[in-house]
């Protein structure tokens, strides 16, 4: 494995001539690839310093990056010039991924009659609660089985929901106001008591 002969030499006397002595032997080795730490690269181009990361992807990949980052940046551009960070920060991912996935649970809102959509004109204030939240423990076989005929294309026309939906199980006592006419207006089921997945 090696070329040429590796002389031994007899043990040393001193711990000065056994540096110097392990130093020569060790320079007699191949030297084995390292890789050198990132702090040292710092002046070197982008490309260098990348360049090991992009032969790790396929050629469809690169171009596939090359032509998101171009979308971003033409986006960026159109939006009023400023610039985007080509890559979102980690903690706002985590956080997007955290409010997707939040379980099933009541919320609570004070809004006018009249922001509640249902035609009366009121200022009068309300407590609106309301469901929201995701429903991904509750999946059962039925969710499954239907998903999977919808994707077979067994189920075309009807409006099926394939996956359980944050809903009210039951509601608050009925809502009395008095409109801008004052007029005196009773409406049932307008807010959550209870949410849970259906």
């Amino acid at each position: 494995m090696f070329n040429g002969s590796r002389k031994y030499s007899p043990l040393p006397s001193s711990p000065s001539s056994s540096r110097a002595s392990s130093s020569s032997s060790s320079s007699s080795l191949p030297a084995a690839p390292r890789r050198s730490p990132r702090a040292l690269q710092r002046h070197s181009s982008l490309l260098t310093q990348y360049s090991s990361l992009l032969e790790s992807y396929t050629e469809g990949e690169i171009r596939q990056l090359i032509s998101a980052l171009v979308e971003r940046y033409s986006q960026a551009m159109n939006s009023g010039g400023h610039e985007l960070p080509l890559f979102p920060r980690t903690g706002s991912r985590r956080k997007r991924a955290r409010a997707r996935h939040k379980p099933c649970a009541l919320k609570e809102l004070e809004v006018s009659v009249s922001e509640l959509g249902l035609g009366y004109e009121s200022d009068e204030t309300v407590l609106f609660r309301y469901c929201s939240g995701t429903c991904e423990a509750a999946v059962r076989s039925y969710d499954l089985s239907l998903k999977s005929m919808r994707s077979r294309r067994k189920i075309k026309k009807e409006k099926v929901r394939a996956r359980p939906c944050c809903r009210p199980l039951a509601y608050d006592d009925d809502v009395s106001f008095l409109d801008a006419y004052n007029r005196y207006y009773t409406v049932n089921e307008l807010s959550a008591k209870e949410c849970g997945c259906v």
